[in-house]
């Protein structure tokens, strides 16, 4: 029950940000026209996959019929990289989601509140690599957002942005040096326990495997995947 309640959560969800009437049909593959789409960036094929239903939007009809016809001969999304002319790929990120009844705080760490515009967030953002502080979206929040600090700066914090359908999307960022000590569990929780208590459904959108493993730990449900595409002109 725990699951069928947060994939049709999830699916209200993603079938919203689409930008035009879809729904997911179990063990389907549903392809839609939708320029406006958020599935992904402008011009781009958004594919979200959610309990073996798949909504796919293109941004013209040519591009619908083309991916169409690739996904009726296909019995994985994986399988689409070998069959489209792709030219560049966002993504997979797992899609996991979690409410008050899977929910597993962690950690111990001594944590402080901070907005989301703090100095010392922002310093600890320029201070990782790009490739991280953009996978965490960390500069994007729009919660409190929760910290573990040092003597002197922030190591480790999260916090979620706002999105449709009472959903928070998690953002969680730790220095590299200070990794493996839990600090990412232990911010991630005073972040998922605010956002269910003001009624939001959680969400964590991840690529890299220790970014999975933390939401895993945290009581996260992986319930499926994104991936955008932007084909090549034939």
């Amino acid at each position: 029950m725990l699951d069928d309640l947060l994939l049709q959560r999830a699916r209200r969800l993603w079938a919203g940000l689409a930008g035009t009437p879809v729904v997911f049909r179990d063990a389907a593959v549903e392809v839609v026209v939708s320029p406006q789409s958020s599935l992904c960036p402008p011009g781009w094929v958004g594919i979200v996959a959610l309990g073996g239903a798949v909504i796919v939007t293109a941004p013209d009809g040519d591009t619908a019929e083309t991916v169409r016809r690739a996904f009726a001969d296909l019995p994985t999304m994986a399988e689409l990289q070998g069959t489209l002319p792709i030219d560049e790929t966002l993504g997979p990120a797992t899609l996991a989601y979690c409410d008050a009844a899977g929910f597993r705080p962690a950690g111990a760490a001594a944590l402080e509140k901070i907005p989301a515009d703090h100095a010392d967030l922002k310093t600890l953002i320029a201070r990782v690599p790009a490739d991280d502080a953009d996978e965490s979206g960390l500069a994007e929040v729009t919660s409190p957002v929760f910290v573990v600090r040092t003597a002197t700066e922030v190591v480790a914090a999260a916090g979620y942005r706002a999105w449709p359908g009472d959903t928070a999307h998690l953002s969680v960022l730790t220095a590299p040096a200070q990794r493996g000590r839990g600090l990412a569990r232990a911010v991630a929780t005073a972040a998922v326990a605010d956002a269910l208590r003001s009624d939001l459904l959680p969400q964590w959108r991840a690529r890299p495997e220790a970014s999975r493993r933390v939401a895993r730990a945290l009581g996260f449900r992986e319930l499926g995947s994104q991936l955008s595409i932007h084909l090549r002109s034939v």
